[in-house]
């Protein structure tokens, strides 16, 4: 066994109850495209691919990488990509693997989880599914409908791209060395092109941030670098609302409105 590096935000994965219900509910098969980041010591790589026969990974510790390739060798066919997965481009990764279906599966390390989900928000043309296992408060964030206290960027930006679904909670003691939270398995199914929002991806951004900088302020407060509160009411939303109230689909009308806005004053 290798002993976690706390740089790298390691915590590996032991519990077989867990792992099983990883792959109950994923169920892999052979016509699947896995890929799977941040396989560490290969707890769920090796039943995965006993399952497919074929999986890629990306691994950043180069130090684990020859101890899974030998353990891998019988169980089928393991090509390890060494990088950073922020850095690897998934649409060629899936274009090289003959795929445009990517099944995506990972225990996430917790500093880098939200960078590595809006990564890969940026492929979903070439990505089937998602199945990460994280921080159980950020999956109960991603999930998180209008209203709740802990709904905010992250549930817009997700729920706009995919349906989130909270899946099961693992209990730190699944872990070595365990982390000082719990965590919870999340899906992301990405959505189909026709329900998927049409908004430039500036704007929504701007609009979902600025909203959510401040919770306790009103949109036509929060929003009045962005937005007018004549032009919040136009896109059919009330200024004296607070953003944890609206749906995703009214910040695609507030971002829309920010683009003609934009495109007004700039002409761009």
């Amino acid at each position: 066994m290798s002993a976690p590096k706390k740089s790298y935000g390691q915590h590996f994965l032991e519990d077989r109850s867990t792992i099983e219900r990883i792959l109950c509910v994923l169920a892999p098969n052979a016509t699947d495209t896995l890929l799977e980041i941040g396989p560490g010591e290969g707890a769920l790589t090796l039943p995965l691919l006993a399952a497919a026969g074929t999986l890629t990974a990306i691994e950043l510790d180069a130090e684990l990488i020859p101890t899974l390739q030998r353990r891998a060798a019988a169980a089928g066919k393991l090509d390890i990509i060494p990088a950073d997965i922020l850095q690897v481009d998934l649409t060629a990764l899936a274009q090289r693997l003959g795929t445009s279906r990517l099944r995506v599966v990972g225990n996430l390390p917790y500093y880098i989880s939200s960078p590595i989900l809006f990564h890969c928000l940026d492929h979903l043309q070439v990505i089937q599914d998602l199945h990460f296992m994280l921080q159980k408060e950020v999956v109960e964030r991603m999930a998180a409908a209008p209203g709740s206290k802990i709904y905010g960027r992250l549930s817009v930006m997700l729920q706009l791209a995919c349906r989130v679904e909270l899946l099961f909670e693992v209990p730190a003691r699944a872990f070595r060395p365990p982390p000082k939270v719990d965590s919870a398995v999340v899906r992301m199914l990405p959505l189909a092109a026709h329900e998927r929002h049409a908004a430039p991806a500036q704007d929504l951004q701007l609009v979902v941030k600025a909203a959510f900088a401040q919770r306790r302020k009103t949109l036509g407060n929060a929003l009045a670098q962005v937005l007018d509160r004549d032009a919040i009411r136009r896109a059919g939303i009330d200024p004296g609302a607070r953003a944890e109230t609206l749906d995703p689909a009214a910040f695609v009308r507030l971002a829309q409105a920010c683009a003609t806005r934009r495109r007004d004053t700039c002409g761009t």
